[in-house]
């Protein structure tokens, strides 16, 4: 989870991002800053309608039985006040609760503080080398680099490199056809064999030659304005060393996992990342898109392809590890929400969950790293911002277990109750990123963030213990060749 070029709406995204290359191209020239900038249309199949409704009659149920069963959920509060392990459980829960209401608090006072930076004149743009590392993405590759060929950004100041690593499929004939169609504007080269994205990362940024490195992921499409928009706090602020992008979803015209994350994506990134960029500490620059100052990644680029965890070569959180890096040199990293990407996500539980249990894994890695520097005096000024933001990250992970535990004995013991309860939460947590959403974009749409709430609950509830459980492994987990249909 627009401004400027690209004309589409949060349900019809995909639909106006064909990869067809010659709609594309017509669409960029066609589109306006004026139809791009809300997603306001939502299309609706039978199917969606079906599982909107049944998740609001889940969730109305729910908080009907939760009134109806009030004597019960008191006699089992009484009966808990009558035990220790009853004193020590409700007082840990009344903890989390207050310390999650603080924070979320905290965030929202500098969500309201936080404006993105406006574009800089061309004169003022630095010179900027993007770097697309591909591997099994066929045509998409063609795609993102038509996006990125069509920016508004001054061509001489432009170099785009793609790199294809090592992929089974057509990505590098697709590539090929992209440098006859561009000829110089764009740079193909092939790595010898498969190395992952970190390698390829690190061979465009030995040959890039811009003061600032954009990298951007081969199944992603960018705005026209969007590099402007995402390098102009570099020129602004001599102490920003990162930017993160603003990622959307693409394919969330008739999948139902991609449109319920796009609400998601949304709050994650316009409300959480916007609070963070308020304090100079954005945690995660996103692999769709992100810029990096190019002296602030040489001076850590043999750290970077030399990171281990417990003695294996790491292979996965390249993004989160270069923000780690640059955070530590005492350089703010910051989020341009004007900066807009649109990228694929996974259509298939299978594919979802190897994506989070990725991401999760990597979180925990970064979050160790981070302990190492954020207690010390890593840059001047305030350092409280980006040590609460930390905080925050090891209270999920060192809760993580004990909610687990807690979570399968009420199962268990109260399943109904249990069940009641949790359905109640979730349709009261869920309202401040629907709400967020259908005041930014489109009323219809907000509703996808229940559903999704209730299947992450119920569904993706174990992949943050698995993934601590299991950080130490290697593997990208999502890199199959895609299946043909």
């Amino acid at each position: 989870m627009m401004t400027s070029n690209f004309n589409y709406s949060s349900a019809a995204s995909a639909k106006d991002f064909k990869i067809n290359s010659t709609s594309l191209q017509a669409e960029n020239l066609a589109a306006t800053e004026e139809d791009s900038v809300n997603y306001r249309k939502a299309t609706f199949t039978k199917r969606h309608l079906f599982i909107l409704a049944s998740t609001f009659l889940l969730l109305i149920g729910g908080a009907f039985s939760f009134y109806l069963l009030q004597a019960e959920f008191k006699a089992v509060n009484m009966n808990r006040m009558n035990t220790l392990g009853g004193i020590i459980l409700l007082i840990i829960s009344g903890f989390l609760l207050v310390f999650r209401l603080g924070f979320l608090t905290y965030i929202a006072r500098l969500f309201f503080k936080y404006k993105p930076v406006n574009s800089v004149t061309d004169t003022e743009l630095p010179s900027c080398t993007v770097i697309v590392p591909a591997y099994n993405e066929g045509k998409l590759v063609y795609s993102t680099l038509e996006s990125l060929v069509n920016s508004k950004y001054p061509a001489q100041k432009l170099q785009v490199i793609a790199i294809d690593d090592g992929s089974k499929d057509d990505t590098w004939e697709w590539m090929k056809k992209a440098k006859e169609q561009w000829g110089d504007r764009i740079a193909i080269y092939q790595q010898p064999k498969n190395q992952g994205k970190r390698h390829a990362l690190y061979r465009g940024f030995n040959l890039g030659t811009g003061e600032v490195f954009v990298t951007v992921d081969s199944d992603s499409i960018v705005e026209k304005d969007t590099l402007r928009n995402l390098v102009s706090p570099f020129v602004t602020n001599e102490d920003c060393g990162a930017v993160a992008g603003n990622v959307r979803v693409l394919n969330n015209e008739k999948a139902i996992i991609p449109r319920m994350l796009n609400v998601s994506f949304v709050f994650s990134f316009e409300f959480i990342r916007s609070a963070q960029s308020a304090l100079g500490s954005v945690l995660c620059t996103p692999g769709a898109l992100a810029a990096y100052r190019a002296t602030a990644v040489k001076n850590c680029l043999p750290e970077w392809i030399n990171q281990t965890f417990m003695g294996k070569p790491t292979d996965i959180g390249e993004d989160r590890a270069m923000t780690n890096m640059i955070l530590k040199q005492g350089f703010h990293v910051l989020f341009q929400r004007n900066a807009y990407v649109l990228t694929n996500i996974p259509e298939k539980f299978s594919s979802l969950h190897k994506m989070f249990t990725r991401w999760e894994r990597s979180n925990v890695r970064e979050n160790l790293m981070m302990s190492k520097f954020a207690f010390k005096t890593f840059r001047a000024g305030s350092k409280s911002g980006p040590r609460i933001l930390l905080l925050n990250q090891w209270m999920k992970m060192l809760t993580t277990y004990p909610l687990l535990l807690i979570m399968l004995i009420l199962l268990v013991a109260h399943p109904v109750l249990f069940i009641t309860s949790a359905l109640l939460s979730i349709l009261i947590f869920s309202t401040l990123p629907a709400f967020f959403y259908a005041k930014k974009y489109n009323i219809a749409e907000s509703f996808w963030i229940y559903s999704y709430s209730i299947f992450y609950t119920f569904g993706l509830f174990w992949i943050t213990p698995y993934a601590m459980a299991t950080a130490s492994k290697r593997g990208w987990l999502t890199r199959e060749l895609p299946q043909k249909k």
